[in-house]
């Protein structure tokens, strides 16, 4: 038959309605007594004798559980909602695996009770999948198993279930649908079976095809051997082609629609196993925008999101442009901020168009709409990373506060030359390096191989590969040759000499002395990667999903106490000198001989997701979530501390005019 049923109901717990009417002998056309809501009763108890021998076999369901989690790349911290769950065998199943959020929906009340006394964890519901009572964007995985799709007497009615799973898809959320090959049904259909579903019961079935063939009719007649008949009754369901749904999905507004083949049904009983014989297995994305969150909240701080243009050239990235990978990740970012908007004080708005960006800050100024901008845009006015600073610039020139490092600590740190000349000013060690300007041809380099050859500006490793480590002079000269002719000859470089120890980064949130968090120092594991290549995290690990770098992990790292406290005071030292605000990560590399050195200093960080700020918070079992919010807050203390400050100068000043 099928798995479970779409809406709520009590269910009978003796016979089935169908069956409260008057017993029907032979009949010519089945759909002539088929109900349009026959769903609302006919999962119960009795439903659970005859499809028992799929919905109840344990072994069935965690083969299907390790198909389906494989196709969706589940993870343990998915949101997960199994729609039509019947009596929740694959949502008990995920439990059992360790996955935290999982919630089960069905129209029957019989099977949802029975679901909840089989698992008191999950959330299981009783509602219509035709309006599901969940709000907008809340879950990152939606499924429809076991054929429960097809139900109602409308093709409208699917197409309203499809657009409702998209709705409670957050951007980017899975769905996976697995449902009758209707050609295979078609072409195979029996008409007449019966079988022994247990000592005391069987089941005779008819079946046919609805006049418009596109629904299959079905009729079981169930007898208990001392009682007689106890259900005679009537279902259907519409009978999708693998091209038809794949169609149906994508009018629904689904993209990156998959179909993963087909499935069959290993029965135990091996007798009728019906519509679930072989089934249609289909994926698909919701790529749609984030739905606005409705705030009750009454004084809420305004908070503009700055973020980099979507719709310029970004010669940072591996294609010049913002890929999906890069749209992921601002997704990610706005469901972040959205749980931080339901559960603090906080009102974000977006601003990415950089060509209409300042016209915008101002008309939103004017209106008062600002409290402050959550200044993310760390691909740089117009996507020109030498532009990071005016972000920040422009943003003092209107009188609009904001978070992170300002334009004078971003200047000083895209150079790394002048980081390492502060740095070394403070006593903290440096790699021993020589500074190429531009145009210069011929320089002494006064130590030994190897050596790394970078830009001496920039960020996100650009121009910085497995080939900018040398072993050879005429190396050096090759490597400087390529990153000018990428770069541009008007270009410092910087040649370093290769540090062979452990790669460590370490993280700070807050400001420097007054409140400040240092995260976990994390090292790079290159355990995976192939022996022969250098070992370092450059362009290839952040950009190229294909090379070996990407293979590359953050790990805690593991070091002596005392080298530990050296690079954390070092850090801290620098944070405060260099004027950076709200957050940075500074990287640093041990010598063969364990000894720390600075590489470079990185205000306004990578924010992503999965970046090494996110990977040092997680460390310290702070989510994503938890690490903006810390942010937020601990740039709104420095903002509310600067006011005063002002406010105090400003008062001052009067007293002495007056």
């Amino acid at each position: 038959m099928k798995e479970g049923s779409p809406d709520c109901e009590s269910a009978l717990k003796g016979i089935n309605s169908n069956s409260s009417r008057k017993k029907l002998g032979p009949i010519n056309n089945l759909e002539e007594y088929l109900k349009p809501d026959w769903w609302k009763t006919i999962f119960n108890s009795t439903y659970l004798k005859t499809d028992g021998d799929v919905v109840g076999d344990r072994e069935i369901t965690r083969k299907e559980i390790d198909l389906f989690a494989k196709i969706l790349s589940l993870s343990p911290e998915d949101r997960i909602l199994d729609l039509c769950c019947g009596q929740g065998r694959h949502c008990i199943e995920l439990a059992n695996r360790g996955f935290k959020h999982v919630e089960g929906l069905d129209r029957s009340h019989y099977l949802i009770q029975k679901a909840k006394k089989e698992s008191s964890s999950i959330k299981f519901r009783e509602g219509d999948v035709r309006r599901l009572p969940y709000a907008s964007d809340t879950f990152d995985v939606v499924m429809i198993l076991g054929n429960s799709f097809g139900y109602f007497e409308t093709a409208k009615d699917d197409m309203t279930v499809l657009r409702e799973v998209l709705r409670v898809l957050k951007p980017w959320g899975r769905f996976l649908i697995d449902l009758s090959d209707g050609e295979y049904t078609r072409e195979n259909i029996k008409s007449r079976s019966w079988e022994w579903i247990d000592k005391k019961h069987f089941v005779c079935r008819e079946r046919s095809l609805s006049l418009d063939k596109t629904r299959l009719i079905s009729r079981e007649i169930i007898s208990n051997i001392d009682k007689g008949v106890i259900a005679d009754q009537f279902y259907a369901e519409r009978l999708y082609t693998q091209e038809e749904i794949i169609e149906f999905l994508k009018k629904a507004g689904f993209s990156n629609i998959i179909s993963h083949g087909t499935i069959t049904t290993d029965s135990r009983r091996n007798q009728d196993l019906g519509m679930t014989e072989k089934r249609i297995i289909v994926s698909a994305v919701a790529r749609k925008d984030w739905s606005p969150v409705k705030i009750k909240k009454q004084q809420l701080k305004n908070v503009v999101v700055l973020l980099g243009d979507p719709n310029k050239v970004d010669i940072l990235k591996p294609f010049y442009v913002f890929d999906e990978d890069d749209f992921y990740t601002i997704d990610r970012l706005k469901d972040s901020l959205r749980e931080i908007e339901r559960n603090c004080d906080y009102k974000f708005y977006y601003l990415d168009n950089h060509e209409v960006m300042i016209k915008e800050l101002i008309k939103m100024q004017e209106k008062r709409k600002i409290d402050f901008v959550f200044n993310l845009c760390d691909e740089g006015y117009f996507n020109d990373a030498r532009k990071e600073l005016h972000v920040p610039a422009l943003l003092e020139t209107l009188g609009i506060p904001y978070t992170g490092s300002g334009p004078q600590c971003l200047a000083y740190c895209y150079d790394k030359s002048l980081v390492r000349g502060v740095a070394e000013e403070m006593g903290i060690p440096t790699p021993r390096a020589i500074f190429v300007k531009p145009g210069d041809i011929s320089f002494e380099v006064p130590f030994e191989f190897p050596m790394i050859i970078k830009p001496n500006f920039g960020d996100s490793s650009f121009g910085i590969s497995r080939r900018n480590v040398v072993y050879s002079i005429e190396k050096i000269i090759s490597v400087i040759s390529e990153i000018r002719d990428k770069l541009g000859y008007d270009k410092p470089i910087l040649i370093e000499e290769f540090l062979p120890g452990k790669d460590l980064s370490v993280g700070i949130i807050g400001n420097f002395p007054d409140s400040y968090m240092v995260l976990p120092v994390i090292e790079e594991d290159y355990s995976e990667l192939p022996d022969g290549l250098p070992r370092i995290c450059g362009y290839e690990a952040k950009w190229l999903q294909d090379s070996p770098y990407w293979k590359i992990k953050s790990i805690p790292a593991v070091l002596p106490a005392d080298t530990e406290r050296f690079i954390i005071d070092c850090s801290l030292k620098l944070y405060e000198r260099l004027g950076c605000k709200d957050y940075a990560r500074m990287d640093w590399r041990l010598t063969s001989k364990g000894e720390p050195k600075l590489l470079e200093v990185n205000p306004n960080p990578g924010w992503c997701w999965d970046g090494h700020l996110a990977k040092m918070a997680a460390i310290k079992s702070m989510s994503y979530t938890e690490m903006l919010l810390t942010i937020l807050k601990e740039a709104e203390k420095r903002l509310e501390s600067e006011e005063k400050l002002d406010k105090s100068i400003r008062v001052e000043l009067k007293v002495r005019q007056n």
